[in-house]
């Protein structure tokens, strides 16, 4: 079934009870060419990739839960190519010149909206620092705006421009940065993946990684073993426990990143915003929530909640950017299962294993580079070459401290990025 206007008015006059199965429910088959454990956004988008552009369809993708139930489900939504290393910026404008053309190529609306972002500068060292990176953008062919005080002002005339401690001196707005479904995309590109001969396969949990001669031959999983030429761990928190079961250490923290969402309101933020003194950004959702977050909570931990803290923490500094928020009820709130690693970029190689591939580390940049993930993630695993937008995330580069990607300069602790 394609989706489609007349399709919704069709459906909602007869109760919604004729849509088809957007996926199907197979059992595990004894063998695949390729298994790719983790059944979120990137395990996803890898899966579609493969089939899509090159041809691979004796996959499976393996899930502990039920698909878009990890962390691809549990972030602030944001999209965005505003990076400044050399290797970060090709690789987010890869990602999201894909998003641009994501609801066209999987034919399911993801709720993709280029509303714009601005990321506000409170002093003169910042307003610099937004100016080199405006001028990185620029020269990787994305868009950069610099605003001044009066220029935010026109587009964000709610937030308190005279605080004492930190006033805000300007933005730098991305107009095609913006937002999309985080539950959506995984469900758009399930169904991309299964309607080319993917198997997915939820509730199935990898219990262990066989290897035999140095080559990984399968997994052993909650269903039983599935043998495989090829396997590809994309599990995001769960990295470092993943890649334990094939006899690998990985330079990867977990920790817990709250989001927010208060009751609905009338439409007032038009825009992403973030605040460059307080580590809080914020956005409207279609359902008119708002959506938001801050730090993280500054613990390793696989727990996906977190702690009130943060609550605190980030509720003072959305106060203290725009006193009308208070006047919001916060509705509910989440943790995300955030792999945080050394230098705040991250990891798209093969490891030491023959035929064991891994993709981790995306610390807060994992929604929005869901698309460029697996399409170059596709193309190492379907090719044994990387692909040349993900050319520097090689895991090498923490054991020989070359090519090293500190996008914000905080350096090697992870709970910093």
């Amino acid at each position: 079934m394609r989706y489609s206007g007349w399709q919704v008015l069709a459906q909602g006059l007869t109760g919604n009870r004729r849509w088809a199965r957007a996926w199907r429910d197979p059992a595990p088959k004894d063998a695949y060419d390729i298994v790719i454990i983790g059944g979120g956004g990137h395990g996803l988008s890898t899966a579609y990739y493969l089939a899509k552009e090159h041809g691979l369809t004796n996959i499976a993708v393996l899930e502990k839960g039920y698909l878009g139930g990890g962390s691809v489900g549990r972030n602030t939504t944001i999209v965005r190519a505003n990076y400044f290393l050399e290797g970060n910026s090709q690789f987010y404008s890869h990602s999201m010149k894909l998003w641009e053309g994501l609801e066209g190529d999987l034919n399911y609306n993801v709720m993709h909206s280029q509303r714009g972002l601005i990321n506000l500068f409170h002093s003169d060292g910042q307003r610099d620092a937004f100016v080199r990176r405006g001028n990185m953008m620029i020269n990787q062919g994305d868009d950069a705006i610099l605003l001044d005080r009066e220029g935010c002002r026109k587009l964000l005339p709610y937030l308190d421009y005279d605080q004492t401690r930190f006033p805000i001196y300007g933005g730098l707005y991305h107009p095609r940065g913006g937002t999309a479904r985080h539950d959506a995309v995984a469900w758009g590109y399930a169904r991309g993946a299964d309607r080319r001969g993917v198997d997915l396969i939820q509730n199935c949990e990898v219990t262990g990684i066989d290897i035999s001669g140095g080559r990984v031959t399968g997994v052993q999983t909650s269903r039983g073993a599935i043998r495989a030429r090829k396997v590809a761990i994309v599990v995001a928190g769960r990295s470092s426990q993943v890649a334990a079961m094939a006899g690998l250490r990985l330079p990867i923290e977990s920790h817990v990143l709250q989001a927010f969402v208060t009751e609905g309101l009338k439409p007032v933020i038009d825009h992403v915003i973030s605040y460059g003194m307080g580590h809080f950004y914020i956005s409207q959702s279609d359902k008119g929530g708002l959506v938001f977050g801050g730090d993280l909570d500054f613990y390793a931990s696989y727990a996906a909640r977190g702690n009130l803290p943060m609550v605190e923490h980030v509720a003072e500094a959305g106060m203290t950017l725009m006193p009308m928020i208070g006047k919001a009820r916060m509705l509910r709130s989440w943790g995300g299962i955030m792999d945080m690693s050394p230098d705040g970029s991250p990891i798209i190689d093969r490891t030491a294993v023959e035929g064991l591939y891994l993709n981790c580390g995306w610390c807060y940049g994992g929604f929005k580079a869901v698309p460029g993930s697996g399409h170059c993630f596709a193309h190492l695993i379907a090719t044994d070459r990387p692909h040349a937008a993900a050319a520097a995330y090689r895991l090498d580069r923490f054991a020989t401290g070359r090519g090293l990607m500190d996008e914000e300069g905080t350096g090697s602790q992870h709970n910093l990025h």
